[in-house]
């Protein structure tokens, strides 16, 4: 099975509302008969490549403050499986803040950090960092992140992530 990571956009008002009854992001993120909802990004199996590339380290071992792009540690509802777990949001405020940070990080800053053997040794998922053409997969879904935490911040919104 593949662990596939989400971040959603939403709007304060939105994030208030999951957190009173989490029932509705459930019915958002899994009754979207369209699929295209416009405020949900697919970093696909990226999730946990990307967090070393952001923070040196991995799930199990996260203490980086750059680890809270996806893994903000405050839950929707720790009740609420969304596929692996609950999803876990930030704030607009915090939004921001994050924003302000990985708007500076540039891809050739991203390639240097770009360690496969360390990724490998530490068992990133989805262990695929030996393969050709991983360092420019990375790229592309850590842009994805950008742009979303971008529009996100642009938009005063609130983020959810969640791996489904």
């Amino acid at each position: 099975m593949s662990m596939i990571g989400n971040l959603l956009r939403v709007t304060n008002t939105e994030l208030k509302a999951y957190l009173e009854d989490s029932s509705l992001l459930e019915d958002r993120i899994y009754n979207d008969e369209s699929g295209a909802d416009p405020n949900l990004t697919d970093i696909d199996k990226s999730w946990e490549g990307i967090l070393f590339l952001l923070t040196g380290q991995k799930l199990e071992t996260l203490d980086h403050p750059m680890g809270r792009v996806l893994f903000s540690g405050q839950s929707i509802d720790d009740n609420l499986d969304l596929g692996y777990g609950p999803g876990q949001y930030l704030t607009p405020e915090q939004v921001k803040v994050l924003n302000a940070e990985l708007s500076k990080i540039t891809a050739g800053e991203i390639t240097k950090r770009f360690d496969p053997k360390r990724m490998t040794e530490l068992e990133i998922y989805p262990d695929i960092w030996d393969e050709e053409g991983v360092l420019d997969y990375l790229l592309d879904y850590f842009h994805q992140v950008q742009a979303a935490y971008a529009a996100a911040a642009a938009s005063d919104e609130a983020m959810i992530v969640f791996l489904n």
